[in-house]
């Protein structure tokens, strides 16, 4: 049997630069991934409605206005183009539905690839969500530490403020006189 390989067509860095985080979902626009297919966004998006059903809600939707200008405000580069239409936007599952859609050779190396960069990104943050319980559970322990430490500090206070203020003890012994001394 043949082992199927798949070469790079693009840097990851690339795709990674073209996820955005609209309504606290990764995805990505229409425009970008008909740029990375190498097809025109206008063909992409007919047969994305050529096929509606294969994108429920949580694979794409598209932005709304207020959305659309957040966003063309903060990405101020001419690539965007003049586009009259609100973009379509795709989770991770609607970029892999689109490689159904758009049956091409590139497609299916490119969505191959971005597939793997939302992998990447979701270890990242899987990752990186380990990392802070476990910062958490140090922070636990060492505040449990902290009180017993605080403790300890103040009973050294407390023998401290004895010692330098000591209570006069009862004489021991025979009183002497002070002129038995001479």
């Amino acid at each position: 049997m043949a082992k199927r390989t798949t070469k790079l067509i693009l840097p990851d860095e690339i795709i990674t630069s073209k996820i955005y985080l609209i309504r606290d979902k990764k995805v990505m626009l229409d425009h970008d991934l008909a740029k990375l297919y190498n097809v025109e966004t206008k063909v992409l998006k007919q047969a994305v409605r050529r096929n509606i059903n294969r994108f429920p809600d949580d694979f794409m939707f598209e932005l709304i206005n207020q959305e659309f200008s957040i966003l063309r405000s903060q990405i101020v580069t001419s690539s965007w183009g003049g586009s009259r239409y609100v973009p379509m936007a795709f989770t991770e599952q609607g970029v892999a539905m689109l490689s159904s859609v758009l049956n091409s050779d590139q497609a299916i190396m490119v969505n191959i690839q971005i597939m793997r960069v939302f992998t990447k990104i979701r270890e990242i943050l899987t990752d990186n969500l380990s990392v802070r319980l476990e910062i958490e559970e140090i922070k636990k322990h060492l505040l449990n530490h902290d009180k017993n430490i605080e403790l300890v500090f103040s009973y050294l206070d407390e023998l401290i403020e004895k010692h330098d203020n000591p209570t006069p003890r009862k004489s021991i012994g025979f009183k002497t006189s002070a002129k038995d001394k001479t």
